[in-house]
């Protein structure tokens, strides 16, 4: 997968940069994307739009600097703007287990949506969660499927007993009771392209 080779190439360079070494020889072009899919389907030719960012938080610690990026728009069947969120993208097997496990806190514009190759049952945990955050499912075309309001594990839990399952193939996580002051219900439709 080409996305994994990107992931590899710039763990790579990050860990030289750090290291001091000025070596390139790591091989990989960052350019070079596999096209993704809207989520709604309703796009014959998208075009990647994920992006590493270096988004920092108040305190100036990076927010998933080594992920890729896609802006998520949550809409109305119509088509009615609700809110969106810069996603961190969760589309191997790794990333997915450690989701926002290791985030501090998440700015409100931020989120992390987990990509899966086809729609089927998931169930997240709140595993070593610091914070509040709203699980939002949708199936193959980005329909929301349904949507739990998941409370940071007590002092003396590790949040694998919080369990939230749900059906789809996009996984969207954004801040407590977000998708509730956004009046987000299922039935709407997360946006994106990959």
């Amino acid at each position: 997968m080409r996305r994994l080779s990107r992931r590899a190439f710039l763990a790579s360079a990050t860990a030289l940069a750090l290291a001091g070494c000025t070596d390139r020889g790591a091989t990989g072009d960052p350019g070079q994307g596999t096209p993704g899919q809207t989520a709604t389907a309703t796009d014959e030719q998208a075009t990647p739009t994920g992006t590493l960012t270096e988004t920092t938080a108040p305190t100036g610690t990076p927010i998933h600097p080594d992920y890729e990026t896609t802006e998520v728009r949550v809409r109305t069947p119509d088509g009615k703007l609700l809110g969106s969120v810069t996603a961190a993208i969760a589309d191997t097997p790794d990333l997915q287990y450690l989701g926002l496990s290791d985030t501090e806190s998440l700015p409100e514009d931020r989120g992390m949506l987990f990509v899966y190759d086809e729609v089927g049952d998931h169930t997240f945990v709140m595993r070593e969660m610091d914070f509040d955050i709203d699980i939002v499912y949708a199936d193959d075309e980005g329909v929301i499927t349904r949507i739990h309001h998941a409370p940071a594990p007590g002092p003396d839990e590790d949040g694998n007993q919080q369990e939230y399952p749900g059906r789809g193939q996009y996984v969207l996580e954004v801040n407590y009771e977000w998708t509730t002051e956004r009046g987000v219900e299922t039935g709407d439709v997360l946006d994106f392209e990959l």
